[in-house]
C-alpha cells in the first residue's frame, strides 16, 4: 500500500525550480505524478486530479497557461462564501465613479498599523482604473502588516505582483512554499490560494495588480537573445503540503471576486497538493540579477530599457503594465544631462523606492510612492537639474538606492484614502521640489521676427 508522509519543517528554507513560463513538474512525494496522462481513472495515492486554467482552454498554445494539481482533496466542497465585510474596506477594485487628478502627488510610507493587522487587512489601494468584474484595468496598493495571516486569501480579480519593501515574507501556496525578501518580488495568479507569514516584526511593500492577462517577459528585440530579466533567474515552489492537512478543524479561506470580498470556514488545509505540473504558477525573482541596459555614447535612454516584466494590452507596443527597476549601474553618457528627463507621458507612472534614495528627487524616500498621471509634467527637482546641469561628466556608479516604477496605459485614479491627509501620509509638500527653477533668456542675439514676416 502507498503511504504519504512529508517530513520537511513548515518554515524551512525553500527549494525552487527555474525557468520563466516552462513546463514545470514537481512532486513532494515520489510516484504522486501520473505518468503519461493528467487526469486517470485513478491518481497514485488516491489524489484527486484538479485543473486550474489561467486561459481560456482555447487561447493560442504560446499563450497558454493551465497546470494539473494532484491533492488531497478535491477544493470544492459544501462549504459556504460569506460576506467579508469587516477589515478588507480598504482595497479598492472599482474605480469608473473615482474622479481623475492631473496634479502630481506623493505620499510618504505608510505607517505600521498599531493594533494587530494581516497582510489582506492592511493593503490600502492608492490607485487604479477600470472594473475587476468587467477584467479590464489594474490596482495598485501598498500594504503594511504586524501578524502573520491565520487565514487564506485568493483573489478572483486578477495576478498580483508584490514587491516587499520592509521584511521579509514567507508565502505558503497551494502549489509550495516561497521565501521573499527586499529587493525580490513575487507573483501571484489569479485564484491560487496563498497565506502570508511574516518573518520580521512588521512587513511593508507595493502590489500591482492586473484585472486581464498575465505577465510576461518584455521582447529583446535589437537586444539579442540575452539581457534585462533572464529567464533562468525566476524561480517557482516545488510541491510541498502539510502533513496534517486533513486533520484541520477549521480554516478560512478568503476570496476576492468582483472587487467584494467573501469568506468561507473548510474542514481542512488548502495546502494539500501533493504534487503539480504546469506553467500556471507563482514565482519570484532577484532584481538583482537584472542585466542593465544604457547609453555608452549619448543622451538618456527611455526607461522602457529597465522593463523587468510586462502585461501586454491590445494595442501593439503599449502595456497594460509594466513593471520597471532602477538598480545600481554605471552611468557614462557624454555631454549628456543624466538623470531622467523632463517629461510628459501618455502613460500613468507609479514611482516606489525600495531602500536608499532617488537621484531625481530629494525627499523621496523609502517605502514611499509618487503618481505621475497621464500626460502630468514630472522630472527632477532644483537642485538635482542645476547640480546635474554643470557636474564633470566623469564615469559614475549610482548605487545609492532601488527604485522602480509600474508603468500603465491606463489613466489612474486615486482613492479616497490615498487623497486624505489624516494619517500624516500624503506629501502634500511635494510640488514644492519644483519652486524657483531658474529663468531662462532669450540670448542677446535673437532677434524677434518682423510683422511684415
Amino acid at each position: 500500500a502507498q503511504t504519504m508522509s512529508n517530513k520537511e519543517d513548515e518554515l524551512s528554507e525553500p527549494k525552487y525550480l527555474r525557468g520563466f513560463g516552462n513546463e514545470h513538474a514537481t512532486e513532494a512525494i515520489k510516484g504522486a505524478l501520473p505518468e503519461g496522462q493528467n487526469n486517470p481513472q485513478q491518481c497514485p495515492f488516491n489524489l484527486y486530479a484538479e485543473q486550474i486554467s489561467g486561459t481560456a482552454f482555447t487561447a493560442a498554445r504560446a499563450q497558454n497557461l493551465r497546470t494539473w494539481l494532484y491533492r488531497v482533496h478535491p477544493s470544492v466542497d459544501e462549504s459556504h462564501f460569506e460576506p467579508l465585510l469587516d477589515d478588507c474596506s480598504r482595497m479598492v477594485s472599482s474605480f469608473s465613479r473615482l474622479k481623475c487628478d492631473p496634479n502630481q502627488l506623493r505620499w510618504n510610507p505608510m505607517p505600521i498599523p498599531d493594533i494587530p493587522t494581516d497582510f489582506i487587512a492592511g493593503t490600502t489601494t492608492v490607485a487604479g482604473s477600470g472594473e475587476a468584474e468587467e477584467k479590464r484595468g489594474v490596482a495598485i496598493h501598498v500594504y503594511a502588516c504586524n501578524i502573520s495571516m491565520q487565514r487564506s486569501f485568493y483573489n478572483a480579480d486578477g495576478d498580483v505582483l508584490i514587491v516587499p519593501q520592509l521584511g521579509s515574507l514567507y508565502v505558503h501556496t497551494e502549489l509550495g512554499h516561497l521565501k521573499v525578501t527586499p529587493g525580490e518580488i513575487l507573483m501571484i495568479p489569479r485564484g491560487i490560494v496563498y497565506m502570508v507569514q511574516l518573518l520580521n516584526p512588521s512587513a511593508r511593500g507595493y502590489i500591482l495588480e492586473i484585472f486581464k492577462g498575465h505577465f510576461a517577459l518584455p521582447e529583446l528585440g535589437p537586444l539579442g537573445a540575452n539581457g534585462l530579466a533572464n529567464a533562468r533567474d525566476f524561480m517557482y515552489p516545488v510541491a510541498q503540503f502539510d502533513r496534517g492537512c486533513s486533520d484541520v478543524q477549521a480554516h478560512d479561506v478568503v476570496c476576492k471576486m468582483g472587487g467584494d470580498f467573501f469568506k468561507r470556514t473548510i474542514l481542512r488545509s488548502p495546502y494539500d497538493v501533493v504534487a503539480w505540473h504546469g506553467n500556471y504558477a507563482p514565482f519570484k525573482y532577484q532584481l538583482s540579477n537584472f542585466c542593465t541596459m544604457g547609453s555608452i555614447s549619448f543622451d538618456h535612454p527611455d526607461p522602457s530599457i529597465f522593463t523587468v516584466l510586462t502585461c501586454a494590452s491590445d494595442t501593439p507596443g503599449e502595456a497594460t503594465a509594466d513593471f520597471v527597476v532602477f538598480p545600481p549601474r554605471y552611468m557614462v553618457a557624454e555631454k549628456t544631462f543624466r538623470p531622467p528627463y523632463f517629461h510628459r507621458n501618455c502613460m500613468s507612472e507609479y514611482m516606489g523606492m525600495i531602500h536608499g534614495v532617488y537621484d531625481a528627487k530629494k525627499g523621496f524616500v523609502a517605502g514611499g510612492g509618487s503618481l505621475h498621471s497621464c500626460m502630468s509634467a514630472h522630472g527632477p527637482d532644483v537642485a538635482t537639474f542645476v547640480a546635474a546641469s554643470s557636474c564633470p561628466l566623469s564615469a559614475t556608479k549610482f548605487e545609492g538606492g532601488l527604485a522602480f516604477m509600474f508603468e500603465t496605459s491606463a489613466i489612474l485614479k486615486p482613492t479616497s484614502a490615498a487623497a486624505e491627509d489624516n494619517r500624516q501620509w500624503r506629501d502634500t509638500a511635494y510640488k514644492d521640489c519644483w519652486k524657483s527653477f531658474p529663468v531662462t533668456s532669450p540670448r542677446a542675439s535673437f532677434t524677434a521676427p518682423s510683422s511684415s514676416s
